[in-house]
């Protein structure tokens, strides 16, 4: 579809219905910002989450800000800018948070669809590779480092060893 304004390939499409009356509308970025219809700007899905989080978890946000999974190190502030979780423990931990998220954007808190046939058959291996990460993560933060050296090649070797298949 072109643009309606200078026949550039259009990527902006708006419909507006008024009193039954259908009206669209389709522009390329430039004009669509010309007209002011769109501000340019990048999609942030930290920015996203941040405004969503915020919406639901105002009160809650100084408790959960001292939040850390103690599997996989994360702490809630840094899932909150980053929008992405550590480990499945997460879910637990910064469960308060979660619930509300996952309701108003899935409009459930429970995952209903399909799980791989290989899913579970890799859990376990996902849960001692994990425990062998936070292992890792101590042993360096203790500066113990022949033990994180001896971590670092055990995990190495889960990895490409018990490679799923």
């Amino acid at each position: 579809m072109k643009c309606q304004s200078c026949n550039q390939p259009a990527t902006v499409h708006l419909t507006d219905v008024i009193h039954g009356k259908k009206r669209e509308v389709h522009l390329c970025q430039k004009c669509a910002e010309k007209q002011e219809i769109i501000k340019h700007q990048e999609l942030n899905l930290g920015a996203i989450l941040q405004t969503v989080l915020g919406q639901h978890l105002g009160p809650m946000t100084d408790e959960l800000s001292r939040l850390t999974c103690p599997t996989c190190g994360i702490k809630y502030m840094e899932f909150r800018s980053g929008g992405r979780l550590g480990c499945p423990q997460d879910y637990d931990v910064f469960k308060g948070a979660l619930l509300p998220l996952l309701q108003r954007i899935h409009r459930a808190a429970r995952h209903m669809g399909k799980i791989p046939v290989h899913a579970v058959r890799n859990a376990e291996r996902q849960r001692e590779l994990m425990d062998l990460r936070q292992k890792l993560r101590k042993a360096v933060d203790a500066e113990a480092y022949e033990d994180a050296a001896r971590l670092r090649d055990l995990i190495k070797d889960k990895e490409s060893t018990d490679e799923p298949g």
